[in-house]
């Protein structure tokens, strides 16, 4: 997988401890881009540190339910991201981008004299070829999902670009992009492959609309 100028392709490509970045409802998926406003003190640190070794961060949500955020218990697993852009506003933040590489599972936290959590992995190594997945997906009934939900906000879509995409690029972009709350956004994160992610949307979408507006098929028709 090439992110931004580095290349990943093996489990040695990929570190084996990472800062993490517990933020409750962002999805960050391989091939993915994450904008993220960065601010707090202990975050700004994070990024500095990740811009002067090999630009990693993995992002993670709050375990479900936590009250204690990023200080608490985190959801079991995140995905790896490599910063790709990067610009200071002058007003002591920076405005960053995170291109998705592969998901991982925390181990164990790591003490360090840095004020941001740091956590040895387990990267999803399959994740790096998931390419080899996409003829897997339903595309027509995921692209049906997605019109059915834009048509029931009334909302419109560069319908050229979409059809552009790739099968990884779309299920990952609509996936990320998607307005559901942490726990289905974390079903996304967690399905097992790209076809079951694409599976999983479908549903939700469905689910969505038919609470919405009643009934889902009528939606979807």
């Amino acid at each position: 997988m090439q992110v931004g100028n580095a290349r990943y392709l093996k489990p040695g490509d990929l570190p084996d401890t990472i800062a993490v970045f517990p933020l409750g409802g962002a999805l960050l998926l391989p091939t993915g881009q994450l904008p993220l406003n960065i601010f707090e003190p202990r975050y700004l640190a994070m990024f500095d540190a990740a811009l002067s070794g090999n630009r990693l961060i993995g992002m993670v949500q709050p375990a479900l339910g936590d009250q204690e955020g990023g200080e608490g218990h985190l959801a079991p697993v995140g995905c790896l991201g490599r910063i790709t852009s990067f610009a200071e506003t002058g007003d002591g933040r920076y405005i960053v981008s995170l291109t998705g590489i592969c998901r991982f599972r925390l181990l164990e936290e790591k003490e360090t004299h840095h004020p941001f959590r740091t956590f040895r992995i387990a990267p999803f190594i399959a994740d790096l070829s998931a390419r080899d997945e996409e003829d897997a997906v339903d595309r027509a009934a995921l692209l049906a999902a997605f019109k059915a939900y834009l048509d029931a906000n009334k909302l419109e879509a560069d319908w050229e670009s979409v059809e552009r995409a790739s099968n990884l690029t779309l299920v990952n972009s609509l996936a990320m992009m998607s307005p559901f709350g942490p726990a289905e956004k974390q079903a996304l994160l967690e399905a097992p492959d790209l076809k079951t992610r694409a599976e999983t949307l479908i549903a939700i979408t469905e689910i969505v609309l038919a609470r919405v507006f009643g009934d889902s098929d009528t939606v979807l028709q």
